[in-house]
């Protein structure tokens, strides 16, 4: 899942209505789905894994980088604090393998294409991240801004992988596209894929940013959707995780990434819920607009996810969204 301050995520419900924002969604118009909880090393904290109650059935720990075609980095001390702290409190701890590299502030589709075109580097990473992964659950590919030059090696690298994890989940998230011409494009073959994966995540967010778009929200209902249509035609919906951001985003001045709590301190009462868009949003003065979106909207997503009886949600990222309960 994006580490450029990106978030994912969808939320669950309590046995009595949620408060948020000065609405209320009542209790029985909610039922639970399975959540993961994406936790970024250096910014998630133990108690972030804990404070939403049952809710996070796993925690998703982003983990190691490709460091090179033929090797990762290494598993940090706060990677394993948030490793235990999910076994402590009976969470299952997923680690993440992504290809983001600090230098560039991006994914870095070239070391990835190194490493997924060559047998020897691919098995290098492979025996790397089995050792990595000793004391998880299970492991996350998260290799974004690939190229259609790289669909071969993924498959490859996803089916050896999964023979050298037995007995670990093994998950993958996916950039979002409505077509197969799409997800060639980023690298994806999804009916090759699919029989190695026991997760396939949609990271349904990033619509709009500061860095790529004009204002809109961080991922509306009507285009999460329409993304999610072909993702659960061609693949089996139980399956599939729909990836939500708890975060937000600002134009103009002081444009970025915004934690939730950010978001609403800066929006003040000039806070507007879209219904449509299924997100918050403000008018600042000097041309500044912000959009987040926080646990009203998880519900909202949540609700879509079991409209297509998909497997559950992950929502990136804990520590940055506020409480999801």
């Amino acid at each position: 899942m994006s580490i450029t301050t990106r978030s994912r995520g969808l939320a669950l419900v309590a046995a009595v209505a949620l408060v948020v924002g000065g609405s209320t969604t009542p209790a029985s118009a909610r039922t639970s789905v399975n959540a993961t909880g994406y936790a970024l090393q250096g910014s998630a904290k133990p108690a972030d894994v804990t404070r939403d109650g049952r809710y996070l059935r796993t925690i998703a720990i982003s983990g190691v980088a490709l460091d090179g075609p033929a090797g990762i980095t290494s598993v940090s001390r706060d990677v394993e604090r948030l490793r235990r702290a999910a076994h402590r409190h009976g969470r299952k701890a997923v680690l993440l393998l992504s290809n983001f590299n600090d230098d560039l502030g991006d994914f870095d589709e070239r070391v990835a294409h190194r490493m997924l075109t060559s047998p020897p580097a691919r098995a290098a990473v492979i025996r790397a991240l089995t050792r990595a992964a000793r004391g998880f659950d299970g492991v996350q590919i998260d290799l974004e801004s690939l190229r259609a030059r790289d669909v071969d090696g993924l498959v490859a690298f996803t089916r050896e992988l999964r023979a050298a994890l037995p007995g670990k989940s093994l998950s993958m998230a996916f950039m979002a596209s409505t077509n197969d011409r799409g997800y060639r494009a980023r690298g994806y073959d999804l009916a090759a894929l699919a029989p190695s994966l026991d997760r396939m995540i949609l990271m349904a967010y990033d619509q709009h940013g500061p860095d790529w778009s004009g204002p809109g929200p961080i991922g509306s209902l009507t285009w999460l959707k329409r993304e999610l249509r072909y993702f659960a035609k061609v693949l089996p919906n139980r399956k599939i995780d729909l990836g939500i951001g708890t975060y937000g985003y600002q134009w103009g001045r002081q444009a970025g990434t915004l934690t939730v709590a950010q978001a609403r301190q800066r929006a003040g009462g000039k806070a507007r819920w879209s219904a449509r868009h299924g997100e918050w949003t403000a008018k600042l003065s000097g041309g500044r607009r912000i959009w987040w979106s926080d646990r009203r909207s998880l519900a909202a997503r949540e609700k879509i996810a079991r409209s297509y009886r998909l497997h559950g949600v992950s929502i990136w990222q804990i520590g940055s969204s506020g409480r999801l309960r």
